[in-house]
C-alpha cells in the first residue's frame, strides 16, 4: 500500500484480508496523505476525530427540496466520513462507523470492529463512483464552522439501474450502524429498519453475537454475570 500506519501496514492487512482494499492516500500531495493517515490512524485505534454536526441538520430538506452537488471522494477517513478532491471532510448523515476495536469474525478472519468499517466505506466509495467518473452526487444538509471543513451529507450512486443511498448500502452491508441523534433517535428511521433486517439477517459485524450500537462491542445477554 501507499501509507504507513502507526502499527505498519496492520490496517492495511486486516482490511484486504476481510475482502476490502482501502486506497492508499494520495502520494502526490504529501500533505493530504498526511491528514489522510492521522484521521485513520486514530480512527484504527477506536478514536473518530470528525466531529458531529454542531448545529441541527436539514435532513427534511432531501424530501422537500433536494439539491444534488456532485463530489469526487479521494479516501475514507473513518467509517463515515471521507475526503473529497475540495480538501472537505463529507460525513454520512445517517450512517455511523463501528467505533470499537475489538476483534470480530469477519468473511472467515478475526478483524477489529473498525476497520470493518473502515475498509468497508473505502470498498463502497469505489463501488458508488464507479459508474460515474470517480464522482456521486451527494445532497448536504449541514455544515460545521471551523477548519477542516466538516459537511454532512446523504450520497447517492446507481446500481443495476436503481438509485441507492451510499449510507443504507453500508448498513446493510453490515458495516456500519444507522446513525442516532442525543436521544437515541435515528436520523433517519428508514436506516433503523435497515439496520435491523441486517441484524436479522447476520450481515457484516452481525454475524457477532450480541452488539451494541454504536460501539459495535459485545456484551453478555444476562448482566448478572457480567
Amino acid at each position: 500500500m501507499g501509507y504507513t500506519l502507526g502499527r505498519p501496514g496492520r490496517l492495511c492487512y486486516l482490511a484486504l484480508v476481510s475482502g476490502f482494499a482501502i486506497p492508499p492516500a494520495i502520494a502526490q500531495d504529501d500533505a493530504v496523505s498526511k491528514f489522510v493517515s492521522y484521521y485513520q490512524n486514530a480512527y484504527a485505534q477506536g478514536r473518530d476525530l470528525i466531529p458531529g454536526p454542531q448545529v441541527a441538520l436539514n435532513t427534511s430538506s432531501i424530501a422537500t427540496k433536494l439539491k444534488l452537488e456532485t463530489v469526487k471522494p479521494l479516501s475514507a477517513l473513518t467509517g463515515n466520513a471521507f475526503l473529497d478532491s475540495n480538501s472537505a471532510v463529507i460525513k454520512l448523515a445517517g450512517a455511523q462507523g463501528c467505533l470499537s476495536t475489538e476483534l470480530v469474525q469477519f468473511m472467515g478472519n478475526r478483524v477489529s470492529c473498525v476497520t470493518v468499517s473502515l475498509a468497508g466505506l473505502a470498498s463502497s466509495l469505489d463501488q458508488a463512483k464507479a459508474d460515474a467518473g470517480d464522482a456521486f452526487p451527494c445532497h448536504f444538509v449541514g455544515q460545521n464552522p471551523g477548519s477542516p471543513t466538516v459537511r454532512f451529507a446523504e450520497c447517492f450512486f446507481t446500481q443495476d439501474d436503481t438509485v441507492r443511498s451510499l449510507s443504507e448500502v453500508l448498513i446493510k452491508k453490515g458495516i456500519a450502524f444507522a446513525a442516532r441523534d442525543r436521544s437515541g433517535k435515528p436520523i433517519f428511521p428508514e436506516y433503523a429498519r435497515a439496520e435491523d433486517e441486517a441484524r436479522q439477517a447476520k450481515a457484516g459485524i452481525w454475524d457477532n453475537a450480541y452488539f451494541r450500537h454504536p460501539y459495535g462491542e459485545r456484551y453478555r445477554r444476562n448482566s448478572s454475570t457480567n
